[in-house]
């Protein structure tokens, strides 16, 4: 089957074409990332920390960007890099 043989409107969509990637959490630390609408200048991130949850045996669930341009630091779910509309991995 080709993508050429997925019918429109079927809800099927062609490989490459998701709006959510995988990513690992434990490979998360120093990646770069780009933000796809900048704010204040900041377009360029790196994962500086990944958070360890308290019990260690839960999974990781928040991590540490650091934006290149102003060094400011937040935190916010590692799921929220999945999602293309927001995140670009690299700098782009």
């Amino acid at each position: 089957m080709n993508k050429t043989d997925i019918a429109p409107g079927t809800g099927v969509k062609p490989f490459g074409s998701q709006t959510a990637r995988r990513l690992n959490p434990k490979k998360l630390l120093l990646s770069k990332w780009t933000a796809v609408t900048p704010h204040d200048k900041e377009k360029h991130f790196i994962v500086t920390g990944v958070i360890e949850p308290e019990p260690p045996a839960t999974r990781i669930e928040r991590i540490e960007l650091e934006a290149v341009y102003s060094r400011r630091v937040f935190s916010l779910s590692w799921r929220d890099l999945t999602d293309r509309k927001q995140w670009v991995q690299g700098w782009q």
